[in-house]
């Protein structure tokens, strides 16, 4: 009698000890079902790849803060996430669907376009934000003195690269891969300034805001100047794409993404300060503000959808003619490269907090 009362007893006190357990396990799962969710892309229309510490970015952050994105996107109904990425894993993040839209430095990702990457571009942003410099003591002075040196670049398949095969091209030096004239170096964007200085290498290929800083510490020599220089100034450096998925089925969606990046571009090209005040403020970009304000004056945001697929006609042409494009006509490289979406102006201005579209 007395065991029998005893694991009565015992049965009260462990029963409730029993439910608090299963109450936590059931919540416990019921959490992680929750995060999975969020975090799947089938909840969402498009999935936008975003990253911090870039000045280029400007327009995407500020298509962001600004809540050009949800303006777009709620109008036409469209649901939508933004998602933190590293923009040097664009290419495997798009080959998983991880993501459906981001911008990205043109010039690095038509290569890979070529090489079966499934995107297309939709509009361009700014010119500008590439330099090479030489040392000052050096005697390099412009590209036509490079024939023979080591180059410096931040990676064989940047941006910087294709811009400079096609300026060296025009100067009669060979950069085919058989026979190429000059000699490719790869360091990280952040080592490539030291490098030259402490002389690794004869020039190097940065991007702001390391080569605004690199040019006031060291007193380098600029030799190109994407923004500046005449056959690149009027080329978008960085551009707005989609993945070739959303274009298909989702046009809809696309025609939003680049709404939203033409009004944040035209918005960055008429407070480029306000604009820089925003990444800095949310943890987008760090820096100087007045210096970060001052680059971003210096690119030519002028976004627009015709000039952006000139830029990616421009660019296929001429690495078609290196050997450095697979595709046989550049013209019908740049069609699958670069789409135009209906609803979509060709840019935006930004007057009195207001935008005027133009076609």
């Amino acid at each position: 009698m007395r065991e029998r009362l005893r694991k009565a007893r015992l049965r009260e006190r462990l029963f409730p000890l029993a439910a608090i357990v299963l109450s936590v396990v059931i919540l416990s799962l019921n959490l992680v079902a929750c995060n999975t969710s969020k975090e799947s892309k089938d909840d969402v229309d498009i999935v936008i790849g975003t990253a911090n510490g870039s000045l280029c970015l400007a327009a995407l952050h500020v298509a962001i803060d600004n809540g050009y994105f949800e303006e777009e996107f709620s109008k036409a109904g469209i649901s939508w996430r933004v998602e933190e990425i590293d923009m040097s894993n664009i290419a495997d993040l798009v080959a998983s669907k991880k993501i459906d839209a981001s911008t990205q430095l043109a010039g690095s990702m038509i290569p890979q376009i070529d090489n079966g990457l499934e995107i297309t571009f939709t509009a361009g942003m700014h010119t500008g934000c590439t330099k090479v410099y030489s040392k000052s003591d050096s005697g390099i002075t412009s590209l036509s003195d490079l024939k023979g040196k080591k180059i410096g670049v931040p990676s064989l398949g940047d941006s910087s690269v294709v811009a400079l095969k096609r300026a060296l091209y025009d100067l009669g030096i060979d950069v085919s891969a058989a026979n190429t004239e000059v000699e490719w170096v790869v360091y990280s964007l952040s080592d490539l300034p030291i490098a030259l200085e402490n002389g690794a290498i004869d020039a190097a290929a940065l991007h702001d805001p390391v080569a605004y800083n690199a040019e006031q510490e060291y007193g380098f020599t600029k030799i190109l100047d994407l923004s500046t220089d005449e056959k690149f100034a009027n080329e978008y450096c960085c551009m707005s794409f989609v993945t070739n998925d959303l274009a298909t089925n989702n046009p809809e969606a696309a025609a939003a993404y680049t709404r939203a990046i033409l009004k944040a571009s035209a918005f960055v090209s008429a407070n480029p300060y306000e604009a820089a005040k925003l990444q800095i403020d949310n943890n987008q970009c760090s820096g100087d503000l007045e210096t970060n304000a001052y680059l971003l004056e210096s690119y030519n945001y002028s976004p627009s959808v015709e000039a952006a697929k000139t830029t990616i006609v421009n660019a296929a042409s001429e690495l078609s003619r290196i050997g450095e494009l697979k595709a046989s006509d550049p013209s019908i490289f740049a069609s699958k490269a670069f789409t135009k979406f209906d609803g979509v102006p060709d840019s935006y201005t930004y007057v009195d907090g207001e935008f005027i579209e133009k076609n």
